[in-house]
C-alpha cells in the first residue's frame, strides 16, 4: 500500500518553464501537465493550475520539491490545501473509497488517472473557497444596498470587481476538465473504469456546477448593481440638467426685471 498526496502550491505554474529546468524522467507531457517517474511506485504530477501530485513520497522529498518548484510558480501559497489517498495493489478486485483504493493490477496510466483526479479535488477545494470569498464580497456590498439604500462604491470598482469574477470562472473553464477523460481511456477499458469511478467517488462533476452555480449568481447580483449604478448616474445628470434649465430661467427673468 502507498500513498498518493496532492496539493495546491500557487495560482499558476508555468510549465515550460519547468520543464526545460526539471531533469527526472518524464513520461507525459502537454501544455497543461508534465507527469515524471522518480522511482518505483513514485511519481510527480505536475499542473499548470498550481496543483502538484506525488506518489508514494515522503515528506521531505515533497517539501525540497515544493521550493524547488516555487519559482515557477504565480502567487506560491505557503500555506497549501492538500488531499490524501491510500492505494492498495493486488487486491481482489477494484474498490473505490473517498480515502484508500484497491486496484488488482495497478498500471503507470491507472496510477497517473487516479493522481490526476485526487488533483482535480483538491483544485476544485481551491476554486470553492474562492467562490466563497467572493460571495461574501458580494453579499456585503448588497447588505449595505439593503441597510443603507445607497451603493458603498464606485462605477470604477463595480467595472473591476466584474472582471475579476469573469476571469475567475474563465480560469476555471480553462484549466480543469472535470466533464472530459483524458484520452489513454478511450481505448483502454479498465482505464475509462477506474476514471468514472474516481470522479463519481469524489463527486467532481456536481462539486463543479455548484461553483458554477455560485459564480452565475454572484455575476446577476453585479450586474444588477451595474445597472443601479446606472440609474444613479441618469437621474443625477437628469438634476444637472433641471438646474441648468432653472439657471438658465432665472438669467432671463434677471435680465428682464433690469
Amino acid at each position: 500500500m502507498f500513498k498518493i498526496l496532492s496539493s495546491q502550491i500557487a495560482d499558476s505554474i508555468d510549465i515550460k518553464a519547468f520543464k526545460a529546468s526539471y531533469d527526472k524522467a518524464l513520461i507525459h507531457s502537454d501544455s497543461d501537465e508534465l507527469f515524471y517517474e522518480t522511482g518505483p511506485y513514485q511519481f510527480i504530477y505536475v499542473f499548470r493550475y498550481g496543483v502538484v501530485a506525488f506518489s508514494n513520497p515522503n515528506e521531505k522529498e515533497v517539501n525540497d520539491f515544493i521550493q524547488f518548484a516555487k519559482p515557477y510558480c504565480k502567487n506560491h501559497f505557503e500555506s497549501q490545501l492538500t488531499d490524501e489517498l491510500w492505494v492498495e495493489t493486488n487486491a481482489a478486485e477494484n474498490k473505490f473509497g473517498h480515502t484508500k483504493i484497491e486496484l488488482v493490477k495497478p498500471s503507470v496510466e491507472g496510477l497517473r488517472i487516479i493522481m490526476l483526479n485526487v488533483s482535480q479535488s483538491v483544485a476544485l477545494d481551491y476554486y470553492s473557497n474562492q467562490t466563497e470569498l467572493l460571495l461574501q464580497a458580494t453579499n456585503q456590498h448588497t447588505l449595505f444596498l439593503e441597510q443603507k439604500g445607497k451603493l458603498d462604491f464606485s462605477g470604477k470598482k463595480l467595472n473591476q470587481f466584474i472582471g475579476k469574477i469573469i476571469n475567475f470562472r474563465n480560469s476555471i473553464n480553462d484549466t480543469l476538465y472535470i466533464f472530459d477523460s483524458v484520452p489513454e481511456t478511450w481505448e483502454d477499458e479498465e482505464l475509462y473504469k477506474i476514471d468514472i469511478e474516481l470522479k463519481k467517488t469524489f463527486d467532481l462533476q456536481a462539486r463543479y456546477r455548484n461553483i458554477q452555480e455560485e459564480l452565475a449568481i454572484i455575476k446577476e447580483n453585479m450586474s444588477l448593481l451595474i445597472d443601479l449604478m446606472h440609474q444613479r448616474k441618469s437621474a443625477f445628470l437628469e438634476v444637472v440638467v433641471i438646474v441648468l434649465i432653472l439657471v438658465e430661467v432665472v438669467n432671463l427673468l434677471i435680465e428682464k426685471i433690469i
